[in-house]
């Protein structure tokens, strides 16, 4: 591994997050509060610095905005990063701002019309833990990953935590990625994610192959980003894996 901060990151975060995270390596969970070691929990960690921006400016200022002729969605983003976004070390300000995205984008409401009876309301937590935690990874403009956690591989990290099957696990992940499978999510969520200086990118192709996602900067290579991950993920796959209690999950 590769780290440049050994700080422990420590964030008090609005609700109570599942104590099995803890089954991963440099992660304890004490209610609210979450304590990660960055020696032991990320495979590497180059960059201890983000791009965020204020979630309540992101409400006001972005969520409501509608895309025209002349200006799209993802220009609407990017300006709004231009004019707001922050270059931060904390990050439990990451955490903190991450758990508000995705407390917004998988929300309770949109359960009924996802057309997936399984996924319930408990399913929609595990996604806002797992994606929050996600928020750390980093890419970098020239594509080169420099922050990799057990978050990259989702449908892996969520199966270790809460024993989800492998069919589970990739029904999950379309999920996470597949902004719910639509337009109006898809634009829900690059407006969302704004708030965390850029769009989420994935590796997988045509179904959800445990290539991952991070919050990309916009005009990011995915041509490096596509040849650095296919060096890692494999061996790093497999040691997310090797935490299952149930290995036969």
């Amino acid at each position: 591994m590769t780290t440049t901060d050994t700080t422990a990151i420590t964030v008090v975060l609005p609700d109570a997050f599942d104590e099995r995270w803890a089954r991963l390596p440099g992660i304890q969970v004490d209610g609210r509060r979450i304590t990660i070691d960055p020696d032991d929990y990320f495979f590497r960690f180059e960059s201890p610095t983000w791009l965020v921006a204020d979630w309540e400016l992101v409400k006001s200022h972005i969520l409501e905005a509608e895309e025209t002729t002349e200006s799209a969605v993802e220009q609407l983003a990017l300006e709004f990063i231009k004019v707001h976004g922050e270059s931060t070390s904390d990050a439990a300000r990451v955490l903190s701002t991450a758990y508000e995205v995705y407390a917004y984008l998988f929300r309770t409401e949109h359960l009924a019309g996802l057309g997936l009876p399984q996924i319930t309301v408990e399913h929609l937590r595990m996604l806002r833990e797992a994606a929050t935690l996600m928020a750390l990874n980093k890419e970098e403009l020239d594509g080169h990953i420099s922050n990799v956690g057990p978050c990259w591989f989702f449908p892996a990290a969520t199966s270790v935590v809460f024993d989800l099957d492998d069919d589970m696990g990739g029904l999950m992940d379309e999920i996470y990625h597949g902004g719910w499978f639509n337009e109006h999510r898809r634009i829900e969520s690059i407006k969302a994610h704004a708030a965390l200086g850029g769009r989420l990118v994935h590796g997988c192709q045509s179904v959800p192959d445990q290539s991952g996602g991070v919050v990309a900067p916009y005009g990011a290579s995915m041509a490096n980003f596509r040849d650095d991950l296919a060096a890692f993920k494999a061996g790093w796959l497999e040691k997310v894996y090797a935490h299952r209690v149930n290995p036969a999950a």
